[in-house]
């Protein structure tokens, strides 16, 4: 999935990464850069759109002691025609160098695909990361990451954690890790279902994420999954009303410029959740979110004992959510 892929001879000085899988795209960049890291190199991440022209050839630049920065440049396709040419142009510069100076992250599709394929033109090498959209391919992802951590996973197994964990490859990554941690032997879906019984708090969070992300469909399937093997209806509520208040904010500080680590400390989120956060944000606004809280804070009132049925109250606020989502 991560295999290396031009149509060229790769070039050690310049790596592309394509798709829109975030877990993938962010181990294919760490991956790239860990060895220049490792010796010391001086690593640096940058946003093509926030990239001002002649910035990027004043760091492709050698220094007096002819030192030279890596740079990770994300979203390349949302550059500029003169930042595009700055980036073909260091492509070009870089093309005969023995050691990483480039990592280009594309997410795929027409908009900067003159870039791209100049980039490879070049012959750099391409690491597609496209989103997962399979079932069989999430199956096959997390039987690779059981793999990975020492251990074997029956069939049964796999396709028991994808219907527990969801299809977020982060939220599969972070659970054949633990189950890897935690279990001995081969993991079939009879020890994913005791394990994920012991542990029903995380579920609540993939519900939130589902209607947060308008998928009502899944998003009630979550829920009637994680009521089903004990999670407690008010994680559920707790998990909804979190996912909306990281919504809020990180809406707020997108709004104030902030972007990347700096939105992290701002919101108080580990860079990944912020930026996770921060694609979720399509279809919201300001309107849409009060009225999202709103109904889940009238559900978490009928769990706490203010009604008789908490899973009725959760589908309506997880139908709530999405409603608001939609009416954005």
């Amino acid at each position: 999935m991560l295999a290396p892929m031009s149509t060229k001879q790769a070039s050690a000085a310049v790596t592309v990464v394509v798709g829109d899988e975030e877990l993938l795209i962010e181990r294919a960049i760490a991956a790239s850069v860990g060895p220049a890291r490792a010796a010391g190199a001086d690593v640096r991440e940058l946003v093509a759109a926030e990239l001002e022209p002649g910035q990027l050839a004043e760091m492709t630049s050698p220094s007096l002691f002819g030192d030279q920065p890596l740079l990770v440049v994300r979203e390349v396709d949302q550059a500029g025609k003169a930042i595009a040419d700055e980036l073909v142009a260091a492509c070009r510069d870089a093309a005969d160098a023995d050691d990483a100076r480039l990592v280009l992250v594309h997410r795929g599709g027409a908009r900067g695909k003159a870039t791209l394929d100049a980039a490879l033109g070049y012959g750099a090498r391409r690491i597609d990361c496209m989103k997962i959209t399979k079932q069989s391919e999430r199956i096959e992802f997390v039987r690779a990451e059981v793999r990975a951590a020492g251990k074997t996973m029956t069939d049964d197994g796999a396709r028991a954690l994808v219907d527990a964990v969801g299809n977020d490859l982060r939220d599969l990554a972070a659970a054949c890790a633990q189950l890897g941690t935690d279990t001995d032997g081969r993991i079939d879906a009879a020890l994913v279902a005791r394990y994920y019984r012991g542990r029903a708090e995380a579920n609540g969070f993939a519900v939130a994420d589902r209607a947060i992300e308008g998928r009502l469909g899944e998003a009630l399937e979550q829920l009637r999954w994680a009521l089903a093997v004990g999670t407690a209806p008010v994680l559920v509520a707790s998990a909804l009303a979190q996912g909306l208040r990281a919504v809020a904010k990180v809406g707020s500080a997108t709004q104030r410029g902030l972007r990347g680590a700096e939105l992290a400390r701002e919101v108080g989120l580990p860079p990944w959740k912020s930026d996770r956060v921060r694609s979720q944000l399509r279809g919201w606004n300001e309107a849409a979110v009060g009225r999202a809280v709103h109904a889940v804070a009238e559900a978490d009132a009928q769990v706490k004992g203010g009604g008789t049925d908490a899973a009725y109250a959760l589908e309506k606020a997880v139908m709530a959510v999405v409603a608001a989502r939609a009416g954005a």
